[in-house]
């Protein structure tokens, strides 16, 4: 998540989790520190070699200067928190979903949301209090209703390309993240949200995604651990599940050890963009210093869009809140009660991820409240009575709630690409699905960036022989 403006504190990041997490890596247990001892450590580089700043920490930013280094290019992440990963990317629902690739600019949205206004616990849930940034988000998102379909099925196909990159890189880096790849069960209380389901499975298809239809009591044999009556379900035995923190801290190790430099505490102040290079001002323990980049690519979650103003670029990202529990499954039986395949309640919009043998994780909500991250009880309740009806077996005596900010574009489609000036570049807005595109994403801007520079040095050349 974003270094820098809007400086808003995560909710319970840095204060209420460890300061640091440990993770297997290459065989041993490495530390998931970001800065080294001398935050202003320089490398020995190749002068020639092209120097760009990522902007973020998050999984996009890790993902992002990851996939820059492997091309060869001379890499420094700016992160704001003393770590990788310590907001949107530190525990979210778990799913790398591209059976949820379904965006939400449709009616049937908007006339949920407005029959939820008015009730606390509803899965959808806005701030009547109107503000310019929202109304605009909003407007925009109508806009977008008629490119429902074809949204929908650009989604699945990003969800499905970044699934060889991600798997490869946890391969290859040797990042062990709780990974399950026992698909995810799509489950439906009633006829109409069943019927919609088929439809949308014909969308997914186009984009390439497979997924079955299944009879209740195929659900059971599915994951025999729910409870409840339900008329069916789908099943996407191509998707996964896994811990986004443990995944992007592992990664930002990789990434340091293939010559990304890591300012982490690092407030990035001003951004600026211009025929000679891109400047980042930024501050590390109230020491301001200012470097040159040949670009800039901003990964900075729902910070992006004043980082953007400041490049001449519009960005509309807007913090959708976002919730979750993980449950400890401290006891045998809540272990053997607790289910090993990701779920996804269509009626309460909650999904569900195993995490390990001793965590089972369950997120969802949307709420538009601005940039707030408080961690409301009304709006964990709701979480923690569907672990109690749908597994009853699950002790929730120790459960730890969750709030983070999804930046969401109000198409929903990520901002990947080029901006107005020479040498920027954004990566942001990827809303509910983050991790499960971040790693498409990430190869497709570092593929954009490179071509730039290289394209770049040949218009000089060709200058200079002339």
């Amino acid at each position: 998540m974003p270094s820098g403006a809007p400086k808003e504190q995560a909710a319970g990041a840095d204060r209420a989790t460890p300061r640091i997490s440990q993770v297997p890596y290459r065989g041993g247990v490495r530390r998931a520190r970001c800065a080294a001892s001398n935050p202003f450590l320089h490398w020995d580089r190749n002068p020639d070699m092209k120097s760009i700043a990522v902007i973020g920490g998050g999984i996009t930013g890790v993902t992002s200067a990851y996939a820059l280094a492997r091309r060869g290019l001379d890499v420094t992440l700016f992160e704001r928190h003393r770590y990788p990963a310590m907001e949107t990317s530190f525990a979210n629902g778990g799913q790398l979903s591209a059976s949820n690739a379904e965006v939400w600019n449709s009616w049937g949205t908007v006339a949920k949301g407005l029959k939820w206004m008015l009730r606390s616990d509803a899965p959808l849930l806005v701030n009547p209090r109107p503000d310019w940034h929202k109304l605009s988000w909003f407007a925009e998102f109508l806009a977008a209703i008629p490119r429902y379909e074809a949204n929908t099925v650009a989604s699945a196909r990003l969800a499905i390309a970044a699934r060889q990159h991600l798997f490869g890189w946890a391969r290859e880096e040797g990042i062990q993240f709780d990974e399950k790849q026992q698909g995810i069960l799509h489950i439906y209380r009633d006829k109409a949200g069943f019927e919609h389901a088929a439809q949308v499975s014909k969308l997914l298809a186009q984009g390439g995604l497979q997924r079955r239809a299944v009879t209740p009591l195929e659900m059971q044999a599915i994951e025999p651990t729910l409870a409840g009556r339900f008329y069916g379900g789908f099943f996407t035995e191509s998707d996964s599940t896994g811990d986004i923190h443990k995944f992007t801290v592992g990664l930002a190790q990789a990434a340091q050890a293939r010559g990304v430099q890591m300012l982490c505490g690092a407030d990035v102040r001003r951004l600026e963009a211009g025929e000679d290079g891109t400047r980042v001002a930024f501050a590390i323990d109230g020491v301001e210093e200012a470097r040159r980049f040949d670009a800039v690519v901003v990964c900075a979650g729902t910070a992006s869009r004043a980082f953007a103003a400041m490049l001449g670029d519009r960005v509309n990202v807007y913090p959708v809140k976002g919730y979750s529990i993980t449950v400890m499954l401290d006891d045998a039986a809540s272990r053997a009660s607790a289910p090993n395949v990701s779920l996804l309640d269509d009626a309460t919009k909650l999904v569900s991820s195993r995490l390990g043998a001793d965590r089972f994780r369950v997120a969802g909500t949307a709420e538009f409240n601005g940039f707030n991250r408080d961690i409301r009880a009304d709006r964990i309740a709701p979480l923690v009575q569907w672990v109690q009806q749908c597994f009853p077996g699950v002790s929730t005596r120790q459960v730890v709630p969750w709030a983070g900010l999804r930046p969401m574009m109000p198409d929903l489609m990520p901002r990947v690409g080029p901006g107005k000036r020479p040498g920027v570049f954004y990566n942001t807005g990827h809303g509910h699905l983050g991790w499960t595109m971040s790693a498409a994403t990430a190869d497709l801007i570092a593929g954009q960036v490179q071509a730039a520079l290289e394209s770049g040095v040949q218009r000089r050349r060709a200058v200079l022989a002339a």
